[in-house]
């Protein structure tokens, strides 16, 4: 059932996606800082009740809800599930801005490819070169499609396994939501936060996400140059300041063979502040500790698009051939 509830909501996702300002967005924004309103007193034992029920108790419902309706109707269930995976699944959740950027580029608008950029990262992308714009737009699209897809396909695949449904989903997306919600207040809202909350949750979603990266990178390699994607795994991962990024990007670098990583510029995100600083052993890549292969181009920004879509459709194989042997035996 997980291999169709997966098809038919990116279907659906691809045939009616859901606009840029989306109640969804919204709610869960208003969801976060409601919680933290009422539970966080600014005390390290604190953030643990925040984040439990930021992220917990929407999982736990969900769980609730998806077990209490197979009990009725199997297919009410794959409805449920289609449901949920429609809300926290898919690429055209960030696609667009992707889109719009590289027309931009094509056009050749690097005003609007870097307002464009800006907009979608909340970052001051106006000093950025045109390699940097493509660079940066290859990053955050590769980062993008790891969290709105892989992450969220990994985890749901696992709980449903173990019928629980789209919890596992839903569980994801709230962990990611709520670290970049607190990533984004703590540094752009001028109000008192709690610090030890941000920590924390980029802790938990560091926990959460590490064995996905690890499986998004892998399908990089399986379906791009493997030989160089793992070779750059292996050598530049250590590039980017959180490990999880690390390992996507540089297998995605060499998947494809563009340059990405290299020093901190004007433009960097600003939740990810130190990510794109020079780091790992000297003389691995080139002076500003960016990954091998050539600087990004237009025609990268195709070649990623086609990366990540093979790998989907290697996913979704594994996935159909795990429930055919399990329906046969």
């Amino acid at each position: 059932m997980s291999f169709f509830a997966v098809l038919i909501a990116l279907l659906l996702e691809q045939l009616k996606p859901l606009p840029r300002d989306n109640w969804v967005h919204a709610t869960l924004m208003s969801w976060v800082r409601w919680t933290g309103r009422n539970f966080d007193a600014g005390q390290p034992h604190h953030t643990w009740v925040v984040w439990c029920v930021s992220v917990g108790l929407p999982s736990v419902l969900v769980a609730a809800l998806h077990l209490l309706i197979s009990h009725f109707s199997l297919v009410l269930a794959l409805a449920f599930d289609i449901g949920l995976l429609y809300l926290t699944l898919g690429f055209r959740q960030f696609s667009h801005y992707f889109t719009d950027i590289r027309d931009a580029l094509e056009r050749g608008d690097e005003d609007e490819a870097r307002r464009l950029l800006a907009e979608w990262r909340h970052l001051d992308a106006s000093e950025l070169p045109r390699t940097e714009v493509l660079r940066h737009v290859i990053e955050h699209a590769l980062l993008a499609a790891h969290r709105h897809v892989f992450g969220v396909f990994f985890w749901f695949v696992l709980l449903s396994a173990v019928g629980l449904g789209p919890m596992g989903a839903v569980f994801y997306r709230m962990a990611e939501f709520s670290t970049r919600y607190w990533g984004y207040r703590h540094r752009n809202i001028d109000a008192p936060g709690n610090d030890d909350l941000l920590a924390l949750s980029q802790r938990l979603f560091g926990l959460i996400d590490h064995v996905p990266a690890r499986l998004t990178a892998s399908g990089f390699a399986v379906v791009g140059n493997f030989e160089e994607a793992v070779a750059s795994w292996r050598r530049d991962a250590t590039l980017w300041l959180h490990p999880n990024e690390g390992v996507i990007l540089a297998a995605a670098a060499g998947a494809v063979g563009v340059q990405l990583g290299g020093a901190a510029a004007p433009g960097v995100t600003p939740d990810r502040s130190k990510t794109f600083a020079a780091g790992g052993e000297t003389g691995m890549a080139d002076a500003q500790g960016s990954t091998a292969g050539t600087p990004a181009q237009p025609g990268h920004l195709h070649s990623v698009v086609g990366l990540v879509w093979r790998s989907v459709v290697l996913w979704m194989l594994l996935v159909a051939l795990l429930t055919l042997a399990h329906v046969v035996g």
